[in-house]
């Protein structure tokens, strides 16, 4: 009985070959090599997500802008990353920026090559396609609308230069000023919008 016990803290007192260090090593630098690729990637559709919703709030504040002030609000879409809300103080003359915002983490306004139209099918012409509008404004009945007083649907494509996975859209629908924002998901070589 004394014997096996000598012989066993002997073992245990013995510590890792160098072998097995390097093992373990290389399998610690293969995980960390995969959470990095992971993280990478989570990274880009984190930042596509952050620009949507950017340019999503920007449209629902001035909708409810438009119906609370009782004014027509403006979005202009400027410099491939800037929204700027615009009150329209008295018809044609008078205007007011009352926010300006510019989306982050290089995000911008454009479209993406293979990247089709989103379901609602608004159009995709132009990174920021509202049909033939010269601009698009908030009524004060919450429906968006040309300078024509006619309602316009139209589209918002977002992405980061070179980054298919950061790929975003936001559509509005003219007759309600609904707003909406589309992901593009990646599956393969198969992709496909999915509405957020």
């Amino acid at each position: 009985m004394g014997m096996m016990n000598v012989h066993q803290r002997s073992a245990s007192q013995r510590g890792f070959t160098l072998v097995e260090t390097m093992v373990t090593l290389s399998i610690a630098a293969i995980v960390g090599g995969m959470a990095t690729a992971n993280l990478v990637a989570a990274r880009r559709v984190i930042q596509g997500d952050a620009a949507m919703r950017m340019v999503m709030t920007q449209l629902n504040t001035a909708r409810e802008m438009a119906i609370t002030q009782r004014r027509l609000m403006e979005v202009q879409f400027a410099g491939g990353n800037i929204v700027r809300i615009v009150r329209h103080e008295a018809p044609g003359i008078i205007t007011t920026v009352v926010a300006t915002s510019i989306l982050e983490s290089r995000a911008q306004f454009a479209l993406t090559a293979n990247v089709p139209d989103t379901p609602d099918g608004f159009g995709a012409a132009a990174p920021v396609s509202f049909g033939q509008a010269l601009a698009v404004m908030f009524n004060t009945d919450g429906t968006l609308i040309d300078t024509n007083g006619s309602p316009v649907n139209g589209s918002v494509f977002l992405a980061i230069s070179g980054q298919t996975e950061s790929t975003r859209a936001v559509t509005v629908l003219g007759s309600t000023g609904r707003v909406r924002g589309y992901k593009w998901v990646t599956n393969g070589a198969v992709g496909s919008w999915v509405r957020i």
